[in-house]
């Protein structure tokens, strides 16, 4: 890692700005506002990466909705995917005959995401629907597409805005593309 303490020296570029990712949450409240119109869903935060997209993004929702956070994760620190998913902390909320929308930062391979809405519609949820800020197509595993996405992201380890490298880099403003050399050790 850079001995630096400035966040932006471990950028190798910039791919959302500020600007552009509060542009994407007014875009995308309008779209969810229209899409739960006349019902009560139960927003569910995926800890901890969605917490800023989550927060910008159930600003812009005009509808009424409960909020609730689910953690779980299948990195453990690394730059891929273990592929096991594990729960570190569940609903407070039960989610039978409820609509629930899933907010998440990145959908990469995707089996975090399909786990999530397994898990949700076992427990008896009427629908369960993703926002995903960036969705990362190219590294899809499972066959599984977000409803509401803000961006495509290139093939590429992106940090900011609320997504890390081995927990740091979540405070970025920006979504960027993290240097290499900060991981290939």
């Amino acid at each position: 890692m850079a001995n630096s303490d400035n966040l932006n020296s471990v950028v190798e570029r910039k791919l959302f700005s500020e600007a552009e990712i509060a542009d994407t949450c007014k875009r995308l409240g309008s779209e969810l506002t229209a899409a739960y119109a006349g019902k009560r869903p139960i927003v569910v935060g995926a800890l901890k990466g969605a917490v800023f997209f989550l927060t910008d993004l159930f600003r812009e929702m005009d509808v009424k909705a409960d909020l609730d956070f689910i953690d779980v994760s299948s990195y453990n620190g690394g730059t891929e995917s273990t592929g096991k998913i594990v729960v570190e902390h569940d609903l407070s909320k039960d989610v039978k005959d409820r609509d629930v929308l899933i907010v998440e930062d990145i959908v990469d391979t995707g089996l975090t995401l399909q786990f999530m809405k397994d898990l949700l519609l076992k427990r008896g949820a009427k629908s369960v629907k993703c926002a995903v800020l960036l969705d990362k197509k190219a590294r899809r595993t499972v066959d599984i597409e977000p409803e509401f996405v803000g961006y495509e992201c290139p093939n590429e380890f992106v940090i900011g805005y609320g997504m890390d490298f081995d927990g740091l880099y979540r405070n970025l403003p920006y979504v960027g593309v993290l240097k290499p050399s900060e991981y290939q050790n």
